[in-house]
């Protein structure tokens, strides 16, 4: 039980920190700037046509995709969210990298979310170029998939390595017991 405790510790401090943040940012954006909105500050306007805060809302998924999908994405992060929380203690405790993904994944979707419910669309504000605009939780979904596909890639990686150590150790001890 005390495994599990800390376990989940640890998934929802990374979650909360990401909760936190995303609400912070996007709670600064609606009380700051009009619906459709930039701003920019003055030290950074070489930016300006490359990225800016821009207060927009969506109805949809990440990024802007399928608006008007409001009640479909609140069912799918309810799922999404009791998928991980009921996965995650079954992951290996050395497995960091998917336990990261899960806990950055877990405030993303839990952030946006929290819009969904209380608002029924979702507060979006960072634009870079002519990239859909998007909050820190759509990132943070974003970047723990990046950090899954790293930590599988690095883990197939490391097991085709040993393999090869295996094999190279097997053939070793064929020649040296070939040779007596």
């Amino acid at each position: 039980m005390n495994r599990y405790l800390k376990d989940y510790l640890i998934l929802f401090a990374v979650a909360g920190v990401i909760v936190g943040l995303d609400q912070w940012t996007k709670w600064l954006v609606r009380a700051n700037l009009p619906f459709r909105g930039t701003w920019l500050p003055d030290w950074l306007s070489w930016l300006s046509p490359y990225a800016r805060i821009v207060h927009w809302y969506n109805s949809g998924a990440a990024f802007g995709m399928f608006q008007n999908g409001n009640l479909i994405f609140t069912v799918l992060a309810f799922i999404v969210i009791g998928a991980i929380i009921y996965y995650y203690p079954h992951v290996e405790a050395g497995d960091w990298s998917l336990r990261l993904a899960m806990g950055m994944q877990l405030g993303g979707a839990t952030g946006n979310l929290v819009d969904r419910l209380g608002m029924g669309k979702v507060t979006d504000f960072i634009s870079v170029g002519t990239f859909p605009v998007f909050n820190i939780a759509d990132a943070s979904i974003t970047v723990g998939v990046g950090v899954l596909l790293l930590g599988v890639w690095l883990k197939e990686r490391s097991l085709k390595k040993d393999a090869e150590t295996q094999q190279d150790t097997g053939n070793e001890m064929r020649v040296s017991s070939d040779e007596q």
